[in-house]
């Protein structure tokens, strides 16, 4: 019979806040459209907090709620460079605080082993007891990076990287609402040395918008990934594979730009799919010094439908905790990013047309390339860390007449 886990931590009460302004230069923009980054402009503040709240079931069972409060603005609305410099960002038009459910979802794990670790208390986790070698299902709201690309040194832009296709892989468009959350269901079958998740989620009605498509019949998303655990002399790594699927009412770049409106949402056709996989590698070199690369392709045809304009993508980079310079909690990041677009994508937007992230009205191709540095400040006894941050931007939006900017940023997180 299971032990009776009930008596074990009930409940677990986290708390987030994270506050990031920003600013760029001035830049040369012979051209610019309402789908620019706006060569001058104020500089941006954007916010959110959330509370996470953890509730234990039944034997292997919790349930976790996260009400979440998000405002502020991105640079130019979120418009104009593909691999967007602050993944705290919306695409949402009304900067005012607004507050929402970011996740609701139950967890069920069947232990398959005897062998356990212990889990700690942390956001939507419950401390005690956690087996190896584990199947898991999770159901309801959440998002799907809490669970796919994971990589410990660049995934998270509350305390990682900044940059869109540096806190994902850029190529991936996953499933999500405006603000990053789906309804579906993820699978796991864990063990020491691999794990296999599959998921099945919602989409978006519309190309990036806040209500998902609940006829599932109509559009809806496929994601598998297989991790492997690595090691080199002794310091743990892994590489994961991913691969995705989205069936929704996506418009055709090469319809749109035959039409003298050049209007992508008239091609949309129910039946259309976009594909496409993901290489993602960390390893840890020292107790302080990690380095990890991502690469990334999806076939190009079809109206990016929820993440961001990009169809290929390549990352590279390190993270360094200060131990050599006495600040062993502090962390130092490093990474560039390459990202590209289809021809039928190029096509579309050299013809004058946009999607919901890019389109200058006119286009002279060139792969859009960036490079990110943040140094954080951590300050343990206020549960405090600032991070400033570097970002170099060439050919934003892949217009090489365009740029390149400097964007300078700091940011403050709580979180206890």
């Amino acid at each position: 019979m299971p032990p009776d886990t009930t008596t074990l931590q009930p409940w677990s009460l986290h708390f987030q806040q994270t506050v990031i302004q920003q600013w760029h230069n001035k830049f040369a923009a012979p051209r610019t459209g309402s789908y620019s980054l706006q060569p001058v402009e104020k500089a941006k503040l954007s916010l959110t907090t959330t509370l996470f709240v953890g509730r234990r079931l039944w034997h292997g069972a919790s349930l976790y709620f996260n009400p979440e409060v998000a405002g502020g603005s991105g640079l130019s609305g979120a418009r104009g460079i593909a691999g967007f410099v602050n993944g705290e960002t919306f695409r949402i038009g009304n900067p005012a605080p607004q507050l929402y459910l970011a996740r609701l979802f139950l967890r069920q794990v069947w232990n398959l082993g005897t062998e356990q670790t212990t889990a700690a208390d942390a956001p939507n986790q419950l401390s005690g007891p956690a087996p190896t070698h584990y199947v898991a299902l999770n159901v309801g709201k959440f998002s799907l990076s809490d669970y796919f690309d994971l990589n410990s040194y660049s995934h998270d832009p509350r305390t990682q990287f900044f940059n869109w296709s540096l806190m994902s892989t850029g190529a991936w468009d996953y499933p999500a609402n405006t603000r990053g959350y789906t309804v579906g269901a993820v699978g796991e079958y864990v063990t020491p040395a691999f794990a296999l998740r599959v998921a099945s989620t919602l989409v978006p009605r519309e190309a990036n918008g806040p209500t998902l498509e609940k006829n599932y019949g109509r559009s809806h998303s496929e994601t598998l990934e297989l991790t492997k655990t690595t090691s080199l002399h002794s310091r743990p790594g892994a590489v994961r594979l991913l691969g995705f699927i989205t069936h929704a009412n996506m418009g055709d770049y090469r319809l749109a730009t035959q039409r003298p409106d050049l209007d992508l949402t008239a091609t949309r056709a129910l039946g259309r799919t976009k594909y496409g996989l993901s290489a993602n590698v960390e390893q840890a070199l020292t107790d302080q010094l990690g380095v990890f690369a991502r690469a990334s392709f999806n076939d190009g045809r079809h109206e990016t439908w929820a993440f961001t304009e990009i169809d290929q993508s390549v990352s590279v980079g390190a993270s360094s905790g200060g131990t050599r310079w006495h600040r062993p909690d502090d962390r130092l990041g490093l990474a560039f990013v390459g990202n590209g677009i289809s021809q039928p994508h190029r096509d579309f937007l050299a013809a004058g047309g946009h999607g919901f992230i890019i389109g200058d009205g006119y286009l002279k191709y060139a792969p859009e390339l960036i490079g990110e540095v943040y140094y954080s400040f951590n300050i343990p006894k206020y549960f405090l860390t600032i991070s400033p941050d570097y970002q170099f931007v060439v050919d934003p939006g892949y217009n090489r007449d365009r740029g390149p900017v400097h964007v300078v940023a700091v940011r403050a997180h709580v979180a206890f």
